[in-house]
This record gives structure tokens, sequence and C-alpha cells, in this order.
């Protein structure tokens, strides 16, 4: 089924909050003295720059994440291909044998 997605769900479900409350940051509402509109300006310009700064800080962790989700999946892919090359040694073993075994029965019918 689906089971490569199970660990990358793992691994960012946990931190979807914080992305949630980074996107949406809360700016300083406007003050209808004009006297303070440059300090207004100033405490908005911090306000961008931290979640400017929260944002860059998410990104870079989601991608760490994603690296290792990527290693993940590139381990699932290497187990999965050797679980596959097993069952199909098997399964030729296993028509081997099958054939083996209608050439004798085949050949002791003829001998009776």
């Amino acid at each position: 089924m689906i089971t490569w997605m199970i660990p990358a769900l793992k691994a960012v479900l946990p931190h979807i909050g914080t992305i949630i409350s980074a996107t949406a940051p809360a700016f300083t509402k406007k003050e209808s003295d004009a006297s303070r509109q440059t300090h207004l300006f100033e405490q908005q310009i911090r306000e961008l720059q931290s979640a400017a700064s929260q944002n860059a800080a998410h990104v870079k962790e989601l991608a760490e994440q994603l690296a290792n989700t990527a290693l993940a999946l590139e381990q699932a892919e290497s187990l999965a291909k050797t679980h596959y090359q097993r069952s199909w040694q098997v399964s030729l073993g296993a028509l081997v044998i099958s054939a083996i075994s209608l050439c004798m029965v085949i050949f002791y019918g003829l001998m009776l």
C-alpha cells in the first residue's frame, strides 16, 4: 500500500502547529496618533524580521527532515528490492522442483 508515506507523516506532523503559527504572525495594530507613526513602522519592521528569521529556521528544519525522509525511503527501496529478488528466487526454485516432480510422475507412469 502506501507504507512509504508513514515515515514522512511521522516526520512532518509534529511541526504542523509551528508552521501555521509562523506563517500567520500577529502584527501590531495601527494607532490613531500620527506622531507615533515612525515608532509603529519600526515595530512592524522588527516583527517582520522576526517572522522571517523564524520562517528561515523552520524551513531549514523541514529541509533536514526531508533529507532524513528521503534517506529512509531509499533504505526502504533497497529492502523491498532485496525481498523482491528473494521471492523471485524462491518462486523459480519452486518452479524447477515442480517441473522435476512432473517429469518423475510422467516417467514412472509410463513405466507401469
